[in-house]
């Protein structure tokens, strides 16, 4: 019984053999022990081939050979190729880890990983920007973008958003004293700020909008002043943030009037 092309080409991958080792294995596999003339005429593989073929599955380990008049050729049991190939494979496999374990302390990795911290900083001007939707998923982005802070979160908010932003700081007011974050809150809401806040700065300003700034180095705007469909977009660039920071300042929003 010989097999279909597809199994053929499959087996070929797998024991990596070309097509006319494969097809004089599996028809020696069909036989048992045949001649070259035999399995030429099985295989379909050329006669001129066939020589040729069998010399080197014989090399390989495939099949034996049994000397006589005519010489013949014995296929070696699959169980016994399998786990040749198996062994071949796991001491191919641990000279290329061995390998790349010695690479590690070559100059070239070390020039890649150079390549690398390069790459890094030329990507630093470009933004990397995400969309959320939704009061919940707003207010717990806040949260988050807030706990990442190393050194400063700045936050500017209306009527519409100062009360979720107090209650989110009086949340983490302790990590952020602990961590000696400084945090500073801009809105134009004076009668909502009642509560204190330990290191909290909290200032008057005439302006509308409602964003957040962490580290001068990624910034969220809300967006839209429906309070249950309300909706942001994050950027995280310190080229673009630092700059629009800097042309926020100078457009005097922040001629601040300070409530305490």
């Amino acid at each position: 019984m010989l097999l279909h092309k597809e199994s053929l080409n499959e087996l070929r991958q797998h024991f990596r053999l070309n097509i006319y080792e494969i097809k004089i294995w599996t028809s020696l596999l069909s036989r048992g022990i045949a001649a070259a003339s035999e399995l030429a005429e099985i295989s379909s593989v050329p006669r001129s081939r066939c020589y040729d073929v069998l010399e080197s599955l014989e090399k390989k380990g495939f099949i034996m050979m049994k000397i006589g008049k005519p010489i013949k050729y014995i296929a070696v049991e699959p169980e016994a190729i399998m786990e040749r190939v198996e062994k071949q494979l796991k001491e191919e496999a641990e000279q290329k880890i061995q390998i790349m374990e010695e690479l590690k302390e070559t100059d070239i990795f070390k020039e890649l990983e150079l390549l690398h911290k390069t790459g890094i900083k030329k990507i630093d001007v470009d933004s990397i920007t995400d969309s959320v939707v939704g009061r919940n998923n707003v207010n717990r982005f806040i949260k988050e973008m807030i706990l990442r802070a190393g050194k400063s979160v700045t936050i500017v908010t209306n009527k519409e958003g100062i009360r979720q932003k107090l209650k989110i700081l009086k949340k983490l007011n302790e990590n952020l004293i602990k961590r000696k974050i400084k945090v500073r809150v801009y809105t134009n809401d004076e009668e909502s700020i009642n509560a204190s806040l330990k290191g909290i700065e909290i200032s008057k300003i005439n302006y509308n909008g409602r964003f957040v700034n962490v580290d001068n180095e990624e910034i969220f705007f809300v967006m839209g002043q429906d309070k249950e469909y309300s909706s942001g977009i994050w950027v995280k660039s310190q080229f673009f943030v630092s700059n629009l920071n800097a042309l926020i300042e100078n457009s005097g929003i922040f001629a601040i009037e300070t409530f305490k």
